[in-house]
């Protein structure tokens, strides 16, 4: 185990208290859990004292947070297979998570004998009994589709297994002032070159980051992402203003490995780093909204929307493998909005 976790007390407040050693993938999953927190003090991150929380970080009876053998003999089975279909590291960690979740409940009874049913029972007497959210239970729902499917001949027909219904949120967006104001903050080049490049060219924060010199294209004008999210490569235009920020960045800082780099030469630079390059940009430009880099795609997706570009090259540039995914930024666009007369007005 790369972590240990315990209950505290944050504030009067239930918490649990979750320690490790520095690793930036550990950090990048905790730092997608709701409300988690780090304390620079006492150097651990901290999160909401949930059952859910309880059983990501198993805080509950040792007795109860083992599968059978039989069962970890399954795991290791659905491991090397996940291996084998070159999914990621961090992937393969989550389906197995899961799944280890549905194999414990079921670790008195033997994996061949499970049905639907057995399925069903679950999602209801321990998914919705520990008021769990739908998004965990979707993580162990397809785990459980995924194994069943194309690793074990059992009884359980995957086909009939219904995923929960999601939540419809929308993405949150900043009018083209606010991320104007965000990226003429900092006067520092290399923090504002990186804050540009994400809005510029919509990228995810772990795609700034594994970035390389090489995959500026200034010829051509345009920005390579190798093996993004789902292993997929795309490019992305490069405006002539952000190429020559990266000029006067790379003049200043030479960079060897990556495009950004941390205090030495060849060190990646860190995503909690780049978190406080946002911050400190957010207080500069006196911005009060819960700003997120993913709040800046968003933005980049709408504006390119509200300017007329077509639905199918923002889905090609945000790297999309649904264009439902896409379609969610014209509930948020405004162009066609603001032609909407409401009746009050000739009331």
């Amino acid at each position: 185990m790369r972590w240990k976790a315990r209950l505290i007390k944050h504030h009067h407040t239930d918490r649990i208290a979750v320690e490790f050693e520095r690793d930036a993938e550990l950090i990048r999953r905790i730092k997608l859990l709701d409300d988690a927190r780090w304390n620079p003090q006492k150097k651990y991150w901290h999160l909401p004292d949930t059952a859910e929380n309880r059983e990501r970080f198993k805080l509950i009876p040792k007795q109860d947070t083992e599968p059978s053998a039989e069962g970890q003999e399954h795991l290791v089975k659905f491991g090397r297979w996940l291996s084998a279909k070159r999914y990621s590291a961090s992937t393969i960690d989550t389906y197995k998570q899961a799944l280890r979740v549905f194999l414990v409940y079921y670790r008195k009874k033997e994996v061949g004998a499970l049905t639907n049913a057995d399925v069903l029972d679950f999602n209801n007497d321990y998914i919705l009994k520990k008021n769990l959210s739908a998004s965990y239970q979707n993580q162990v729902t397809n785990a459980i589709k995924l194994y069943f499917r194309t690793v074990l001949d059992t009884q359980i027909e995957t086909d009939k297994i219904d995923r929960p219904k999601k939540p419809k949120t929308l993405p949150n967006v900043l009018s083209k002032e606010e991320v104007k104001n965000i990226l003429e903050a900092h006067y520092n080049i290399k923090h504002k070159t990186m804050l540009c490049l994400i809005y510029s060219c919509g990228l995810r924060r772990s795609e700034l980051l594994h970035l390389k010199p090489e995959d500026i294209d200034s010829q051509r004008n345009v920005v390579l992402i190798r093996q993004s999210k789902g292993r997929k490569d795309r490019i992305t235009p490069l405006s002539a203003k952000v190429l020559d920020l990266l000029r006067q960045y790379y003049i200043a800082y030479r960079p060897q490995t990556w495009l950004f780099e941390g205090q030495r030469s060849g060190e990646q630079y860190s995503e909690q780093s780049l978190q406080r390059v946002l911050k400190l940009a957010l207080e500069k430009a006196k911005v009060t909204k819960p700003v997120t880099l993913h709040w800046l795609r968003h933005s980049y997706a709408t504006h390119l929307l509200e300017s007329g570009t077509d639905l199918r090259y923002i889905q090609e540039l945000l790297g999309h493998s649904s264009s439902r995914t896409t379609e969610i930024y014209t509930h948020v666009s405004m162009k066609s909005l603001q032609q909407i007369k409401s009746p009050f007005d000739d009331l």
